[in-house]
């Protein structure tokens, strides 16, 4: 499982440890992951993702998982979220066929 948000993109950073003596030791920044559950109103079902607190916070303020992967363009997400997003798409298509 790789340490990356699926929204986000925010990934590994590296970088220095910094000593009184001015020594150098290379180290790693984590992105704070976490792992969460979102409600999908179209598939109605939870979706489990990997997200940052960032990605979650982000998630929350645009109305809930559906809404912020319907209107977000394809290309400020990761290949993950665009699966999710196309799985959305197709249960929305569906829906809409059958109700029609």
């Amino acid at each position: 499982m790789s340490r990356r948000c699926v929204i986000t993109g925010k990934g590994v950073l590296t970088g220095n440890n910094v000593s009184h003596a001015n020594n150098k030791t290379r180290r790693r920044f984590l992105p704070n992951l976490q792992e969460s559950s979102f409600w999908s109103e179209i598939l109605a079902a939870p979706v489990k993702l990997r997200l940052s607190t960032n990605g979650i916070r982000t998630v929350e303020h645009n109305g809930g998982l559906d809404a912020f992967l319907l209107v977000t363009p394809d290309r400020k997400l990761t290949e993950d979220a665009i699966v999710l997003k196309r799985r959305l798409e197709r249960a929305q298509a569906a829906k809409a066929a059958k109700a029609a």
